[in-house]
């Protein structure tokens, strides 16, 4: 799958080492360069040379992805230091997703969909814009992809309310239902037998 099938499959070292990788990168990206002190110049120097260690722990085979993550990256930047509006940013995020999300083999979009949620510096309309953005993903990828934001704890009520107000208007109940099994399962509300349970009787009750 696109996005990030495989690293769901990692375990252990390999995945920490994408996480890590992913985290330094956007750390690096994002630091800003206006005041760099003689700490900050060291740290950065570090991360690089972290960075550098990772990419070959891990064969080597994501300097392309890493070149499109730290582009990106850049754009978030001039997003928070309001440089650069929506509607282009918007715009660049639909690109982002055609070079990175169905070409590469591990999860740099979702976890940098990750990090646009979760940060408190991403204006709203931002985020909105971005939930329908998504809406229009194949099933499987959309249902991850809202489920994940739904399951983020520092969510306003606001926003919260918009997502599911669209996915009213957008999606079929049975889509707005899964999204939302998910969501609760990612919050451990419900164990995978009650899932099981809830699919079953939904089943029997179409039947009849």
């Amino acid at each position: 799958m696109p996005l990030s099938g495989r690293v769901n499959l990692l375990k252990g070292d390999a995945r920490e080492n994408y996480e890590r990788l992913f985290h330094l990168i956007e750390k690096q990206a994002l630091s800003g360069d206006v005041r760099q002190t003689a700490r900050s110049l060291i740290e950065g120097r570090f991360r690089d040379s972290e960075i550098r260690d990772i990419e070959l722990q891990l064969g080597g085979k994501i300097s392309p992805a890493r070149a499109r993550y730290r582009l990106f990256l850049g754009l978030i930047k001039k997003l928070i230091d309001r440089d650069l509006t929506a509607k282009p940013f918007i715009e660049e995020f639909r690109e982002f997703t055609q070079d990175v999300a169905g070409k590469l083999d591990f999860g740099i979009y979702s976890f940098c969909l990750d990090s646009l949620f979760r940060s408190l510096q991403i204006p709203n309309i931002v985020k909105k814009l971005l939930i329908t953005e998504i809406l229009v993903f194949p099933s499987l990828i959309r249902r991850e992809l809202i489920s994940n934001v739904l399951s983020y704890p520092s969510l306003t009520r606001d926003f919260r309310e918009f997502v599911g107000t669209v996915m009213d208007q957008k999606l079929d109940p049975e889509a707005v239902i899964e999204i939302g099994l998910l969501k609760d399962l990612k919050l451990r509300r419900f164990s995978m037998g009650a899932i099981n349970d809830l699919a079953k009787q939904s089943v029997l009750s179409s039947l009849h």
